[in-house]
């Protein structure tokens, strides 16, 4: 019975998990390890720890990857420092004054705001945050890869 619970908990984390990837105020990528898990403790899982170890290092470094690759897209897009600090900043203000939607709207703003300080023309800033929203979308789909993958582990050490 208890393996049942188990696998049932694993697979709502797992769902929750997906969702986190493209809803900001949910962990992605930790919830779909933490999941992967949970499933090993049943009887239906046993992943090595080879195994558990890597994909909970993907989860931790997806996660970092989701916060630094909007900067990186700023300064992909012509961005100045001022840029790059303003989606760094724009990011940590929205995700604790705009939650959820301030992890999307920070950075750019951020990054807008730092190069219109600089002295850069509208259009100049506006690309620098175009670049940090193109770099918000890059890392979400990274998290989705990785916990698209952990779901494909999970449910195929729940059919086997």
């Amino acid at each position: 019975m208890a393996d049942y619970l188990l696998a049932i908990l694993g697979s709502i984390m797992m769902i929750v998990g997906i969702l986190g990837c493209v809803l900001p105020i949910l962990p992605g990528p930790p919830l779909s390890f933490a999941a992967l898990l949970v499933l090993h403790f049943s009887r239906f899982a046993d992943f090595s720890a080879t195994f558990l170890l890597t994909w909970g290092c993907v989860a931790i470094i997806v996660t970092v990857l989701d916060y630094v690759v909007p900067i990186w897209g700023t300064k992909k897009f012509g961005g100045s420092k001022s840029g790059m600090w303003g989606a760094g900043i724009g990011l940590v203000v929205g995700l604790i004054f705009l939650p959820p939607l301030g992890i999307i709207i920070g950075p750019f703003a951020g990054a807008v705001i730092g190069e219109a300080l600089t002295g850069k023309n509208a259009a100049g800033s506006f690309r620098a945050g175009l670049g940090s929203f193109l770099g918000l979308l890059v890392g979400v789909g990274i998290k989705l890869a990785a916990s698209i993958m952990m779901t494909f582990y999970f449910i195929k050490e729940l059919i086997v």
